[in-house]
């Protein structure tokens, strides 16, 4: 980020006992473009996360004394902005895997680890970091800037956070929504897809169909973002947009299956524009629709994927315009 370019570069704290361990990660990350610091066990990595300004800490999980989960659960009380990854054997999965679900872990590595998959995730972590920095006091320029960043990383969808903010604040202002309500709908339609950060490119950007893995991976993209946003410490209506806007009506969307008006209704609206900007936009699997077919597959989603309500309200208006929002 542009507000990050002049600053100490990041550093990531690796924690394993085996010090040809420290020695190989300390060798692979020696021309990154963060510093990278070592510690032997748990105790000494705690002394370094509340000293210091650790943007990512790796540990490994399998140690003498304090293990790798319980230390990444201290982390987040002693340095929450810090980024945290597991290493972790085969054997150690579900560990990790409840690890992530509880929110005490981001990400985990499988050792023996591929260096490339290190150094995205690594990569992938640090990007997170900076992102809660610069999203907590950012100006409004600066949050759309981020949002835009982050979208980089995706060339299928470069505008797509603008045109969803357009098409979110339609729906707002016909609903007569109070001004700080609508400027937190915008800011939230801006940052709706942060959590991608966390998603490889390879899958951002693949011209084709997403396998079942690959998009179960892009499933976690609401609730890696919504933590973004709770760390920063933005206001409800924006992590709702973030975390809520693949919740479907039915209550067959992710991450948690909400139903109905169990959504908060800035993130419906959200899911609306969402969708319209999708199917109206040129991508490698489907080509754009024009406005009239755009209305009719979202027709056939109403009461399913879409709050029926704010769908109709929002083809009401598309109508009265004329043409696209």
């Amino acid at each position: 980020m542009s507000s990050r370019e002049n600053m100490p570069p990041d550093e990531v704290l690796f924690v394993d006992d085996e010090e040809n361990v420290l020695n190989a990660v300390e060798r692979l990350f020696k021309f990154s473009r963060y510093r990278t610091v070592r510690a032997h066990n748990a105790n000494e990595a705690l002394d370094i996360l509340s000293a210091g300004n650790i943007a990512v800490v790796v540990s490994d999980n399998q140690m003498p004394g304090m293990k790798g989960v319980e230390l990444l659960g201290r982390t987040k009380l002693v340095a929450p902005d810090t980024v945290r990854i597991l290493m972790t054997a085969y054997a150690d999965l579900p560990t990790a895997l409840d690890a992530i679900n509880m929110g005490e872990v981001y990400k985990f590595v499988v050792k023996p680890w591929d260096n490339d998959d290190l150094v995205r995730t690594v990569d992938a972590a640090v990007e997170r970091f900076g992102t809660i920095r610069s999203l907590r006091n950012a100006d409004e320029n600066t949050m759309r800037s981020i949002a835009q960043t982050i979208e980089l990383k995706d060339h299928h969808t470069r505008g797509h956070c603008d045109r969803v903010a357009e098409y979110s604040l339609l729906m707002a202002d016909t609903l007569g929504l109070p001004i700080e309500t609508k400027r937190e709908i915008k800011y939230g339609s801006w940052l709706h897809d942060c959590g991608k950060i966390g998603v490889p490119e390879a899958i951002l950007n693949a011209d084709r169909r997403l396998y079942e893995d690959e998009f179960n991976v892009i499933k976690n993209h609401p609730a890696w973002g919504a933590e973004v946003a709770r760390l920063a410490r933005l206001p409800e209506i924006i992590v709702n947009i973030i975390l809520c806007h693949h919740e479907h009506y039915d209550g067959m969307g992710y991450p948690a299956g909400l139903t109905a008006e169990k959504i908060p209704v800035e993130a419906r609206i959200v899911a609306v524009a969402d969708v319209y900007d999708a199917i109206t936009s040129h991508r490698p699997y489907s080509r754009a629709l024009d406005v009239d077919h755009a209305i009719f597959r979202m027709m056939e989603m109403r009461g399913r994927k879409l709050d029926p309500g704010l769908l109709d309200m929002f083809i009401d208006c598309i109508r009265g315009n004329g043409t696209k929002p």
